[in-house]
């Protein structure tokens, strides 16, 4: 029946990573492969376990309990992603984000080229590199009018915030995974992940700033009414921003969990938002018609506007990850590639690479159930990094990349011509100076 299993999961695993060839959403596959290994689990009757890496026990359990307690992990990373989702769509309610678009005064493509970067650097860290990206390319769609030299930005941002995101335990779904399952603490990861993700960003914006793409000036772009600051705008981004960077100081004072803290932060800044709307809350009228068009809250606006199929999506590879983790598989694997790879930073750089070219959610899945180091280890501070950073080598190997690529229609081997050298030569820095600073530090 193992054969079976891994069968599923290759087919399933195929099938997401093809997903533009075969024009079938990614949430699809991973929903049917995730009930279809669970069902063979139970129909077959196979021995499901509760693996504790750190002492290396298999403690075997029955299917519905282990399937409980993946799901109670699982609902704590989607939980606080849909609490992050909609502070960030409130956010936009109120045309907060056109605040940063204030901010751009040049008109230089080099300044700008830094200033988008630093920006994706900082915001992915804040709120996700997802959303990072699509909130700069939309600002990038307003402010610069040629799409060519557009292309040459989009690519730069999805560098940027895929390295932004990797020190950040909120900045990226995998280390926002790592956080939750206790590998990592985020002072920690700060410390140890913030200067290589720095070096990952600064070196090929550097290499890329000398390029003609990025240099003379744009052509100046003229406001509309729609684009402009609304009269709480301003207020909101900073009061949202706030409340998601409130979210690892909750976890440190309480030792909650961190969708506790996200939900009260959204319950803040939900609060802060019908009040500064004017909405008057009615379901229906006297007739019986709806008022949402005149009466419209803004938490159930935001509510609506959140990415459920990406929520469904990390359900799906979660659990499917789960079910050969319960099956002891993930842990003789582990065992296997460390016998046949002892240099477990060649390991975790070919996470990375491989990150590139399926998904790292379920590659970093993979990784909590396969390695035994403790919370903090090095290990995970480099699992964090490659995961988060590998994946700007291709386009549609990222969160960041495969949004960019919907938004500015960039063509697939335009980015691999373009962009992915320059990620390659940022990604190998920054690992280089992770190294090199992790060694210092165990030999100081």
């Amino acid at each position: 029946m193992e054969t079976i299993i891994i069968i599923i999961f290759f087919v399933g695993y195929l099938a997401i990573t093809l997903e533009h060839n075969l024009k079938i959403d990614k949430l699809i596959p991973a929903l049917a492969m995730m009930a279809l290994l669970w069902a063979v689990i139970a129909l077959a009757h196979m021995p499901v376990f509760e693996v504790d890496a750190a002492l290396r026990e298999l403690a075997p359990s029955h299917v519905d309990e282990i399937l409980l307690h993946h799901l109670g992990k699982t609902a704590e990373i989607l939980v606080f992603l849909l609490g992050a989702m909609t502070i960030v769509e409130i956010i936009d309610y109120f045309n907060g984000f056109a605040t940063i678009k204030g901010f751009i005064k040049t008109r230089s493509k080099r300044k700008l080229l830094w200033l988008f970067s630093i920006l994706a650097f900082i915001l992915s860290a804040i709120i996700d590199n997802l959303t990072a990206t699509i909130v700069l390319i939309t600002i990038l769609q307003k402010v610069i009018r040629n799409r060519e030299t557009r292309l040459w930005f989009a690519g730069m941002i999805i560098v940027a915030a895929n390295a932004g995101g990797a020190w950040s335990p909120i900045g990226d779904v995998t280390t926002t995974m790592l956080w939750i399952a206790d590998k990592v603490s985020a002072a920690q990861l700060v410390e140890h992940v913030f200067v290589p993700s720095v070096v990952c960003m600064v070196v090929p914006t550097l290499i890329a700033s000398r390029f003609k793409a990025f240099q003379g000036n744009i052509e100046e772009v003229e406001e509309t009414a729609s684009e402009k600051k609304s009269k709480f705008g301003s207020t909101m981004l900073y009061l949202g921003l706030g409340a998601i960077v409130f979210v690892p100081f909750f976890k440190t004072i309480t030792h909650l969990p961190p969708y506790v803290g996200m939900m009260l932060s959204l319950a803040v800044v939900a609060t802060f938002a019908e009040i500064y709307s004017n909405s008057k809350f009615s379901i229906s009228n006297v007739d019986g018609e709806s008022e949402a068009a005149s009466h419209h809250s803004p938490v159930h606006h935001s509510l609506s506007k959140i990415e459920l199929p990406s929520i469904l999506f990390f359900l799906g590879i979660l659990l499917a990850v789960a079910a050969l983790e319960s099956l002891g598989m993930l842990f003789h694997f582990a065992e296997n590639l460390n016998a046949a790879i002892p240099n477990s930073d060649f390991v975790v750089m070919l996470l990375g690479a491989g990150s590139a070219v399926i998904d790292n959610v379920p590659l970093v899945a993979a990784s909590i159930g396969m390695f035994p180091q403790g919370m903090d280890d090095p290990l995970w501070h480099f699992i964090a990094y490659s995961a988060g950073t590998g994946g700007s080598m291709l386009i549609i190997g990222s969160a960041a990349g495969v949004v960019a690529m919907g938004m500015e229609k960039i063509d697939f081997f335009w980015y691999l011509k373009k962009i992915t050298w320059l990620a390659l030569v940022g990604f190998l820095a920054g690992a280089g100076s992770f190294i090199l600073i992790r060694d210092f530090i165990l030999n100081v």
